[in-house]
């Protein structure tokens, strides 16, 4: 995990490019019926417009914001895995919510409250399986190859 000021602008850079990229691909299957080979084309569209939203939102408010709520219910003592898993859970179960309102109010047809909510009870499920099952674990090793100890 990053332990300087700069890397922890790498990792974060990194995990909400590769967070937003594949929420955008789970998105865009849903508004077009599944996924197809120009999902993943059509999913860079918006890449450029959400990344930098989600990292300034993660870096500057929410990651400290998840910290305090998973020490909630984590101990420093912990097993730093559960710690990480404890953070990224609630790293997901902030940004979603906004997330899908900078969505809802940029990209739907027709934002209201409930396609807010439509979309954010939508991508939360997704959000927290991609975090958790490929995003996080691969954002990991990608931030361990780079930043080796020596």
């Amino acid at each position: 995990m990053p332990k300087t000021k700069f890397q922890n602008v790498v990792f974060t850079a990194i995990m909400a490019i590769c967070m937003v990229y594949g929420m955008i691909v789970y998105n865009v299957a849903l508004n077009t019926g599944g996924v197809h080979a120009e999902t993943f084309v059509l999913a860079l569209h918006e890449l450029y417009i959400m990344a930098p939203v989600a990292f300034v939102l993660e870096f500057f408010v929410v990651d400290g914001l998840a910290h305090k709520l998973a020490f909630t219910f984590m101990r420093p003592d912990d097993r730093p895995q559960f710690i990480s898993y404890a953070i990224s859970f609630c790293i997901c179960c902030v940004m979603c919510p906004v997330m899908s309102l900078i969505a809802t109010v940029l990209f739907k047809e027709q934002p209201s409250f409930a396609v807010w909510v439509q979309t954010w009870g939508m991508n939360l499920p997704c959000a927290l399986l991609w975090q958790l099952c490929c995003c996080g674990p691969f954002v990991r090793l990608v931030f361990r190859t780079l930043f080796r100890q020596k």
